[in-house]
This record gives structure tokens, sequence and C-alpha cells, in this order.
């Protein structure tokens, strides 16, 4: 393995995604952070003033974690399914796979790309939040960790549907019907301590509990589920999905034909 090569291509295809970011920032940075304060303002101001306190913090604080995990995960997965997705549709993704380069560098390199628009997005969002609530801090590593392995998890995800995706209609059954469920039923807007039993049960198959969960033990220091088992569960979805990726990548499934 030629590893000069290899990084020479990391570092292009992230420069690559990170010039198509910035090249088209009113599209990719700004609608969350107008998504997100209409979130703030309706949720946070009009419906949190009449549920009062949430695990003894302002309603408006507890919501804050769960709604920058949800404008993490959106769009660090619908920055590389679009990204990729649109490498098969016009071909020059070819030029990577007969490149001398290894199929773990593609994938790292786009899912890279995922993860610099979902930090980035987590951030200004965090940045936009403040002007409607002050936000304790507990633990700034944990908080940083949470977002970068949210953010390359559904970017992995990402790169996944993009592999397999016929259409640009394939590329956005997934983030409706899937992650829009399961984020919006993962805890961001409520403790799933409030649930019966019985559905708490449920809600922790829902993998997206685990990360808002950890994300806002990051901040206000209070969790549903344990923290140390989050980001385990977390680690090991990413090693999965990377690895399938990187198998499917260098069989060349999605690619030929």
């Amino acid at each position: 393995m030629n590893y000069r090569i290899n990084w020479i291509a990391f570092q292009t295809i992230i420069i690559k995604e990170f010039i198509r970011i910035t090249r088209i920032w009113i599209q990719t940075l700004v609608p969350p952070i107008i998504t997100m304060s209409l979130y703030f303002v309706i949720f946070g101001r009009l419906v949190g003033s009449r549920i009062g306190d949430m695990g003894g913090f302002d309603y408006i604080q507890f919501i804050v974690p769960g709604l920058v995990m949800m404008s993490v995960i959106t769009n660090s997965y619908n920055n590389v399914v679009s990204s990729f997705y649109s490498a098969k549709f016009q071909k020059y993704v070819e030029e990577l796979i007969v490149a001398p380069v290894h199929p773990a560098v593609i994938v790292l390199g786009f899912t890279m790309g995922g993860v610099i628009r979902g930090i980035s997005v987590g951030f200004l969002v965090i940045l936009v939040a403040f002007f409607f609530t002050t936000l304790p801090i507990q633990n700034a590593l944990l908080i940083f960790l949470v977002v970068f392995l949210t953010s390359f998890l559904f970017s992995l995800g990402g790169f996944y549907n993009a592999l397999f995706a016929k259409s640009f209609d394939d590329i956005t059954i997934i983030p409706t019907f899937i992650l829009t469920p399961l984020t919006y039923l993962g805890g961001v807007f409520y403790s799933i301590d409030m649930l019966p039993p019985v559905w708490q049960m449920v809600s922790k198959f829902n993998p997206i509990l685990y990360m808002v969960n950890a994300f806002r033990y990051g901040f206000l220091g209070v969790s549903d589920i344990n923290i140390m088992f989050a980001i385990g569960f977390i680690v090991l979805c990413c090693i999965i999905f990377f690895l399938i990726n990187v198998r499917l990548i260098s069989k060349g499934y999605g690619l030929k034909g």
C-alpha cells in the first residue's frame, strides 16, 4: 500500500467536501439554524412555558441538546448521501475506484466531509441556543466526543444509503421514513422516565436515544441511560458500519451497471 498516495487522496476528498459545504453555505449551514431557531421559539418558549421544569431544568434547557443532536444527525447523513450519490451520478467516482487508493480511504474521506458539516452545524446551533437560554456545560470533552461519533456514524449511514441508491428519490427515503421518526422518538422532547415501563423498554431499542442522552449528560449532567454503555454502543456501530462500507465498495456493490 502506498501510504503517500492514500494520504493525498484522503486530503483531496476532504478538501473537496469542505469546499462544497462552504461554497453552498446558504443551503448547508443556514437552513438548520433557521429550523432550530423555530424549534427554540415554539417548543422552548411557547410550549415550554406551560410544561415547566424537566428534571430540575427549564424545558428549553432540556430540549436544546436533543435539538442539536437532531441537526447533527440529519446534516451529517444528508451531506454524505448527496455527495457520494452525486459522484456516482456524474461518474467521477469511477476515477477513485480505478485509482490506487484503498477503499477505506474513500469511505473515510467522504465520511469526514459529513463529520465536518455535522460538527459545524452543531456548533452554530449551540451558539444560537445561547440567545434563548443559558446552558450549563458539565463535560466539554464528552460533548465533543458524542458529536464527533454521532456525525461519524450517520455519515457512514449516508454513505451506505448512497452506495445502493439508484435515483435521487432513493436518497430521501431513509431520512424521511426512518431517521425522522427515530429522532422524534429518541428522547429529544421528553425523558423516557415519563413513559410506561413497556414503552421505556421499547424506547431502548432506538439507537438515537443513546446519542441524545449522552450529549444531554455533557451539558446538564442528567441522563436516562448509562453513559459508558451509550458511548460503547455508538463506537461499536461506527466500527460495524465502517467495515461494511469498506467491504461493499471494495467489491464494487452499487457502483457497477
